[in-house]
């Protein structure tokens, strides 16, 4: 299905297990990222940061912008990256890391400075609609 309102935009992004923290689509509130707005008789395509917002592309029409808006959304693997985990240690990652790959679950992480240059945190990322195989792990 190749969407053609924001409406549709927004049932591919749930059906594919995106999520909206980065995109207004159909008018739902973000800090920052992308979204689509109509003005008048045009629609643009925006970026905001910091309450910072610049229109960065206009369309004549509902379709031209939600088709643009697809194909950027579809490309952006952070869309469909979802936080399962903040881990203290490499036990607690080998051990739910463990758990992801009985359930066959697509799963990454990575490691970011917390408290301090001594203090590494490891984040788990599970993939698209793997999501839905790990709520229970969430808790």
């Amino acid at each position: 299905m190749h969407p053609e309102t924001e409406i549709e935009l927004v049932k591919w992004m749930e059906d594919n297990c995106y999520h909206f923290d980065g995109y207004s689509i159909n008018g739902n509130f973000i800090y920052e990222g992308f979204g689509i707005e109509k003005n008048g008789n045009l629609y643009s395509w925006y970026f905001t940061e910091r309450g910072n917002r610049e229109n960065l592309k206009y369309f004549s029409t509902e379709k031209e912008a939600v088709n643009f808006a697809f194909e950027q959304i579809k490309t952006d693997q952070t869309a469909k990256t979802h936080c399962i985990a903040i881990l203290k240690n490499e036990d607690e990652l080998k051990s739910l890391t463990s758990e992801l790959e009985k359930r066959g679950v697509k799963h990454r992480f990575d490691k970011i400075p917390y408290g301090g240059k001594n203090d590494i945190r490891i984040r788990v990322f599970v993939i698209g609609c793997d999501i839905k195989k790990v709520q229970d792990l969430k808790k």
